[in-house]
C-alpha cells in the first residue's frame, strides 16, 4: 500500500526526454534567472535576451525554436544545472490543483509522471511542492 503522504519523487522521476519543453506554454524568467543563466552559459544579457527571450506581457520568457521546443533544448536541457523555477517545479504546477485529472493528461505525454496513486495523493503532493516554492 502507498502512503498517502507521498515526496515528489515518489510521483515523478525526470526522464529527460525533451517532452516538457516542446510547446508553447512560455517559461516566463525573473531577473534573478536571466543572470543565473547568463553566468552559466558565459553570456552577456543582452546577448542573451535577444537570441533566446522574447517578450509576452512586458515579461521575458524562454522562446520557442522552430522545431516547437525550447530554445535550449539541444537533445537535453543546456540550461539543466541553473534552469528556471517553472521548469525546476514540473510537473507540480496550479493547474493539477484545480483538477487532479490534469495530472493524468500530462502523464500521457510524461513517462516520468505516475498514474498509479490516487488523487488524494497527487494534490497533496502538489500543493505541497508548490507552498514550498512560494
Amino acid at each position: 500500500m502507498i502512503s498517502d503522504d507521498l515526496a515528489p519523487d515518489d510521483l515523478f522521476s525526470c526522464q529527460r526526454c525533451g517532452v516538457c519543453c516542446k510547446g508553447y506554454g512560455g517559461t516566463y524568467l525573473t531577473e534573478a534567472e536571466i543572470d543565473r543563466i547568463c553566468r552559466y552559459l558565459g553570456m552577456k544579457r543582452e546577448r542573451f535576451m535577444r537570441e533566446a527571450c522574447q517578450m509576452s506581457g512586458g515579461k521575458p520568457l524562454i522562446a520557442q525554436a522552430e522545431n516547437g521546443y525550447c530554445i535550449l533544448w539541444d537533445q537535453q536541457c543546456t540550461i539543466h544545472a541553473v534552469k528556471p523555477q517553472m521548469c525546476r517545479r514540473w510537473p507540480f504546477i496550479e493547474s493539477i490543483l484545480v483538477d487532479a485529472g490534469n495530472w493524468r493528461v500530462l502523464a500521457a505525454a510524461c513517462p516520468g509522471m505516475r498514474v498509479d496513486v490516487s488523487d488524494y495523493q497527487i494534490l497533496n503532493c502538489v500543493h505541497k511542492i508548490i507552498k514550498k516554492f512560494r
